[in-house]
């Protein structure tokens, strides 16, 4: 069915298309195959269907064939497998010595690639995956024959490089490193990816091997340097598309909205995606729905199934999303290749390249917070010859309402450039305790990452590295150290069922203050438990089941102290800085709110201790003198604080959970009214650098994102915040307008720059209650 009668047919009365977008078809290019690629590789993939490469997979293979680091950056569906298998089929067929570590985000993506791979009948080509639930002696098997060993960041950092001793058969001829999705490694987890890959190098250089990195990401600036931070070294980028594409509707739809009390209210977008699933399901179109939560993809696939009642499409719906037995998984992702399933709510598992071709539709369940995502999530329609469908529901939110009505912040602006920073020192000291183990470091190793000697002469001084003549430093602590891929500090805690002992889950031991405190009503996989105990030192919550008609809210109290300065940007009465702070956190008590009116039962107060983050922020002043006739100073800024962290990820790689703010109108450090907004993780992440970088268009959107909303005292789609400390109170939309105009004028007239290093000192004051 052509794009503009489904289009027609998912529209209400009450209308809530804002925007069409068409992108036009792109034709195919070949081009011969590459001098190097011997008959027997070209055969077999003749023989699955692969007549020619098209130039860009040509030109990526040449490169990494020759020795190159290379990322071959294009669009969904554009064969990029193809690029990096080339020179590893070569080496297969011509029986070399050469082996190849692919690596995939997740154990599925690596199972499909494994799946893929198996049909090319390559001679001498020994595919094996090695992940966490492969047994030990297919481990062994893979470990002396495989040479296409297929994986992930987990396995190579918890296994493969602490017992790389087992594996030297593997690293001393290793050629070939594969970085699949490289765009996905980026922040924390990036720092830390990285910082791995960097250690896998190593090792392999000391077992005489020299591979070369060939990386696969969606489009992305710059990614030739974002493969060069992944491994500190240089690299080449392909990323014309030459593949050919049928071409997309791409739809921004707004959920209707409904008056209460003479307040504008939005349709719950989860609703609303069901719809469009159910309805796109009966009309036989192949759907996936993108949905942000676990909860939220049982949601919409539970509520499309009820919607078509007895119609027998409603048995070729399902949910998708981790958390599933493997083989469920496996099964769900067949029945979806094959058209057994029409419908599909998924969470972000499918994004990556797992091979669900001739899909018809993408439903988008709100902006999924990066523009890599986004079009990643739309490239997964429009894989044959039709015209495919993309719709991008908008949830109530700040982000999502100002790119419904300001559509060219998405189709007219180049995606965003992965941050990564491996010199974090905080999750540097970890990574070179863990390199030290492996191999005594020697300065060669630490020249390539800015900070690194620093950060090993203060893990001599805490007696977990000793160095010694020659200057090599020697791993000497007593047990090996503990480093979360998947995090910047310790393991979680575990929750798990009070009468059986149960595992539940596990949460960020950061965020367990706030979500798994005594007393807290925890959702899980569509099920609600509440919190019996939380046992920090043994890292432990224990809940039982329950479905109490009520929910939780924790209320915690943040100081933050101003460390550091690094550059301050001078405009008259507003300043704005970049620099180090220390954020302390302390969740002093819960309140439990009636369902559904969010009425606030009782307040019961808690007992824990206060959680100590040091980051970097970026935040603004401005002299009260120029507010003349600002009523509400205090709720103006906190209204301001919630829109600029709702808005930061249009221009910066994350979403509003990577981030926190505080605001007060008179800091202790700054003496004057100030917004704080600052990474969420220990050392930073690069988001509050990326505003302080591009800190106009970030309130300017700000600014338009308020104004435009149609509410009158704020709500969830401007000011209003669904992680407040403080319940969103004191809260002002007129003012934090007043305040964020005020900005963007002095912005306009001279600025002065300094780029310093200070510690203020100034009489403490109390502040309002954080944000993250």
């Amino acid at each position: 069915m052509p794009a503009d009668q489904l289009i027609a047919a998912l529209d209400t009365d009450e209308g809530g298309l804002r925007h069409l977008r068409r992108l036009p078809p792109r034709a195919a290019v070949r081009t011969p195959w590459p001098e190097w690629v011997p008959e027997e590789v070209r055969t077999a993939l003749e023989d699955t269907g692969i007549t020619l490469p098209w130039p860009h997979q040509a030109e990526a293979a040449t490169h990494a064939y020759e020795g190159r680091d290379t990322v071959i950056a294009t669009g969904t569906a554009s064969g990029k497998s193809l690029a990096y298998l080339l020179p590893v089929l070569t080496e297969a067929a011509a029986d070399g010595p050469g082996r190849t570590l692919y690596l995939a985000p997740t154990k599925a993506l690596a199972a499909d690639q494994a799946r893929a791979v198996a049909e090319f009948d390559v001679p001498g080509l020994i595919p094996a995956i090695v992940d966490g639930d492969t047994p030990f002696e297919h481990r062994q098997w893979a470990q002396r024959f495989a040479n296409l060993v297929l994986s992930n960041p987990d396995l190579l950092h918890h296994s493969l490089l602490p017992r790389h001793r087992m594996w030297r058969s593997l690293l001393k001829d290793l050629k070939y490193v594969v970085v699949d999705e490289c765009h996905v490694y980026r922040g924390v987890f990036g720092a830390h990816v990285a910082l791995t890959l960097r250690r896998l190098l190593r090792l392999a250089e000391h077992y005489g091997a020299s591979p070369t990195v060939i990386a696969a990401s969606a489009t992305a600036a710059d990614p030739a340097r974002s493969l060069s931070v992944l491994t500190g070294r240089p690299a080449t980028e392909v990323t014309v598309d030459s593949s050919p594409s049928p071409g997309a509707a791409v739809a921004l739809w707004e959920p209707v909205t409904y008056e209460i009390d003479g307040e504008p209210q939005q349709a719950s977008t989860l609703s609303e995606t069901a719809r469009m699933l159910a309805q796109l399901v009966r009309r036989g179109v192949r759907t996936l729905a993108f949905v942000p939560s676990r909860r939220g993809a049982e949601i919409v696939a539970a509520e499309a199934k009820s919607r078509l009642g007895a119609d027998p499409a409603a048995g070729r719906i399902a949910a998708y999303r981790a958390g599933y037995l493997r083989e469920h998984r496996r099964d769900l992702e067949a029945d979806l290749r094959e058209g057994r399933l029409l419908g599909v709510a998924t969470t972000n598992a499918l994004e990556l390249g797992i091979d669900v071709t001739g899909l018809d539709a993408v439903l988008l369940c709100g902006y999924p917070g990066r523009l890599a995502s986004f079009w990643q999530q739309i490239g997964r329609a429009g894989r044959g010859d039709t015209e495919a469908l993309a719709v991008m529901l908008a949830k109530d939110d700040p982000l999502d309402t100002y790119l419904v009505h300001h559509p060219e912040a998405i189709f007219d602006r180049p995606v965003e450039t992965s941050v990564c920073d491996p010199s974090n020192p905080y999750v540097l000291a970890g990574h070179l305790c863990l390199a030290a183990e492996e191999l005594p470091l020697k300065e060669a190793d630490l020249a390539s990452i800015p900070g690194s000697r620093e950060v090993a002469d203060q893990l001599v001084e805490q007696k977990l590295l000793r160095r010694r003549a020659g200057g090599r430093y020697y791993w000497v602590g007593s047990e090996r150290p503990q480093v979360a891929l998947r995090g910047s500090g310790p393991m979680g805690v575990d929750i798990a069922e009070t009468s059986t002992g149960r595992l539940i889950g596990t949460i960020d031991a950061a965020a367990s203050h706030r979500l798994v405190h005594r007393g807290a009503l925890y959702l899980h996989q569509g099920e609600s438990y509440l919190v019996d105990d939380l046992d920090l030192e043994e890292g432990l919550a224990l809940v039982h089941a329950a479905k109490p008609p009520w929910t939780t809210s924790a209320q915690e109290i943040t100081h933050l102290e101003v460390l550091s300065t690094r550059e301050r940007l001078e405009m008259g009465d507003v300043a704005l800085s970049l620099g180090e702070v220390e954020v302390t956190s302390c969740v002093i008590s819960y309140q439990r709110r009636r369902l559904p009116s969010g009425e606030v039962i009782d307040t019961q107060q808690l007992d824990l201790p206060p959680q100590t983050l040091r980051t970097v922020a970026v935040w603004w002043t401005v002299d009260p003198a120029s507010l003349e006739g600002l009523r509400d100073l205090a709720g103006s800024l906190h209204a301001a604080e919630h829109a600029s962290i709702g808005l930061l990820p249009l221009i910066a790689t994350c979403d509003r959970w990577d981030i926190g703010g505080l605001s007060t109108a008179a800091h202790m450090d700054t003496e004057l009214p100030t917004v704080f907004v600052y990474d969420g993780h220990p050392g930073g992440a690069g988001f509050a650098e990326q505003a302080f970088r591009k800190w106009t268009g970030w309130l300017r959107a700000t600014r338009d994102a308020i104004a435009g909303c149609e509410c009158t005292a704020g709500c969830p789609s401007c000011i209003q915040s669904p992680k407040c400390g403080n319940g969103n109170e004191p809260l002002s939309k007129p003012g934090a307008l007043v305040l964020l105009n005020r900005l963007l004028e002095a912005g306009e007239g001279p600025v002065t720059a300094a780029v310093f290093d200070q510690r203020p000192a100034a009489p403490e004051d109390d502040l309002w209650p954080g944000d993250f």
